[in-house]
């Protein structure tokens, strides 16, 4: 019992020590330093010191979870983590004080030892120490809490932050109507004002208690119905959320500005291509690290059909080249994928991302630099409705806003039918295993070669509205991080999963395009966030049943052969 005791205050220690590694991190990479001139509550807190207290909080919570059994033990936990991670800050001071680490930690500055110790040098080391062990506390505190309290002070918390980041975002369109008071009542030019932090607080808090108790009777008489009613309810349930949904979703551009239009139209363009690679990888299983080259197919073919400019060859209206550029996109998925889709596993991989880069290359080389214009690219792609003046519902990016969201919703349900018909259970079938799949009279080439067209089709109608967005295109845009993003929505979402791909385009495409001002760090998040997924959720967001089933397998039998061998050993 004492050595096991011993060997849960030697993991909260190990727990500290990462604590500080994170903490200093944080420090040595700039972002304390770089996010202290932006406040999240006004007069009160910086965006800076918010990434200290956080990872405070949170290592003091997974302390405390690691923390012996016992009375308080679990608060003390929490307040040994985050006093650990203190003291690593202090030495980072104390040292930064007599040694010059500028010279290899070009942030390790005298404006970062003040940050740390609230202007008071190295004779504040105490205080890094007092406020870690503090929050580390806190942290340990939130823990040990009832369910019914610790997920209100929770998401409390994850509210406070949120709304303080989109501070800026929410308060510009507000000023410009009858909400300019609210708007200036709770947020300030850059995060919340006190006022603002404490109503959401009180809000967030208030609501949660309030569903936390409301929530049993109401599911318990959602149980006791009949399963034909609880059906229909679930039913009618989905059907309003749906129905609120668009309304939202309809309302947006004209509620936020043209800057949330053209971020969402960005997020539907994303939901095109990941659509149509997720019947080429999700479906099929045929990993493409070149799907970009479709895309910049359906955006080139837009761009010379249509282009006014010097390179343009027909002078068409949009809506007449579109369809040619999911035409020549799908030809292009056929002409590439007969040689290849023999291949499988990552040499199909490394193949697809030859391609895409072959495509990149010629589009910007001096080669096809008379019809495609190398470097310089096509200019002056109309809009899909021309000459609108400038308050019109569908003037500037409104256009491709409402066109984008028609044409997802219009490859998703093509998506859906193709998933549940023969030719979706065929693809599934070489995802599991092309043997198998072979030995049962599928013809691989054949069935792969319509999974690569069908894909490259839709990322051809995902890079002519990408033309039409933007008006104009260029070699540079077709990078292979394109590729790159698509596949990681798709695991973030759920391979295979329809909505997966929405949920997936929304966190690593809208998200980080809101988050535009810390666009030094985005990709620093972005990584954490992959990280973080795959160790917590690696089946993704909204995953299909079955990748769910796959992932989860081994799990679900543990269980069972676990109670059989307790069963066996008590037989006599």
């Amino acid at each position: 019992m004492i050595e096991k005791t011993w060997r849960d205050w030697g993991a909260v220690v190990r727990i500290g020590l990462l604590g500080g590694v994170v903490a200093l991190y944080l420090c040595l990479t700039g972002l304390v330093g770089v996010f202290s001139d932006r406040p999240l509550i006004t007069g009160i807190i910086s965006l800076g010191h918010t990434l200290l207290v956080l990872a405070g909080l949170i290592t003091g919570y997974v302390g405390a979870s690691r923390a012996p059994a016992g009375q308080g033990r679990p608060v003390l936990g929490g307040g040994l983590v985050g006093l650990i991670t203190g003291v690593m800050l202090a030495l980072l001071i104390l040292i930064g004080g007599q040694v010059n680490l500028r010279a290899v930690l070009l942030n390790a500055s005298p404006a970062l030892y003040s940050l740390l110790t609230f202007s008071q040098g190295v004779a504040g080391l105490w205080v890094p120490m007092l406020l870690g062990a503090v929050l580390g506390g806190l942290g340990g505190l939130i823990y040990v809490l009832p369910p019914r309290a610790r997920r209100p002070a929770i998401w409390g918390l994850a509210a406070l932050v949120g709304l303080g980041l989109f501070a800026g975002f929410l308060r510009t369109p507000m000023l410009t109507g009858s909400l300019s008071g609210l708007a200036r009542f709770l947020f300030g030019p850059e995060g919340l004002t006190p006022a603002g932090a404490l109503i959401t607080l009180v809000l967030v808090v208030g609501g949660m208690v309030i569903r936390d108790f409301a929530e049993p009777p109401a599911r318990k008489r959602i149980a006791a119905l009949p399963d034909p009613d609880r059906l229909r309810l679930r039913r009618v349930a989905i059907g309003v959320g749906l129905l609120l949904g668009a309304l939202v979703v309809l309302a947006l551009p004209y509620a936020l500005g043209p800057f949330v239009s053209q971020v969402v139209a960005l997020v539907a363009l994303y939901v095109l291509m990941g659509l149509g690679l997720n019947i080429t990888l999700g479906f099929a299983g045929l990993l493409d690290l070149g799907f970009v080259a479709f895309f910049a197919v359906g955006a080139y073919t837009v761009g010379l059909l249509t282009s006014t400019a010097e390179y343009g060859i027909a002078q068409w209206s949009f809506w007449a080249a579109v369809p040619f550029a999911v035409v020549i996109a799908m030809a292009f998925g056929a002409f590439f994928g007969l040689p290849i889709l023999g291949i499988r596993g990552d040499y199909l991989a490394i193949a697809t991302l030859g391609f895409g880069e072959i495509i990149r290359i010629l589009a910007g080389s001096d080669l096809l630099k008379p019809l495609l214009g190398g470097p310089r690219g096509i200019l002056n792609i109309p809009k899909p409705i021309d000459g609108l003046l400038p308050g019109h519902p569908l003037a500037g990016p409104n256009q491709i806003y409402f066109l984008s969201l028609v044409c997802a919703a219009l490859v998703a349900f093509v998506a859906i039918r193709l998933r549940d018909s023969r030719l979706g259970r065929t693809w599934m079938a070489i995802r599991e295993d092309e043997d198998v799949a072979e030995a049962l009279g599928v013809n691989l080439v054949q069935t792969k070669l319509l999974a690569y067209m069908l894909g490259a089709a839709f990322a051809g109608l995902g890079g002519a509205l990408f033309a039409g967005l933007v008006g104009s295109i260029f070699a540079s845009s077709m990078q292979l991080f394109v590729s790159i993003n698509v596949v990681s929505l798709l695991i973030v979402g759920g391979m295979g999963s329809i909505p997966g791909v929405v949920v997936g385009a929304i966190f690593l495409i809208g998200l980080p395009e809101l988050f535009r001002e810390f666009s030094v760090y985005r990709f620093l998040f972005y990584g954490a966030a992959m990280i973080a997924m795959m160790l917590r959720k690696p089946e993704g967001l909204l995953p299909s049943t079955t990748i769910r089933r796959e992932l989860h397998a081994g799990a679900e039998e543990e269980a069972p052969s676990a109670t059989d061998a307790v069963g066996d050993a008590a037989t006599p």
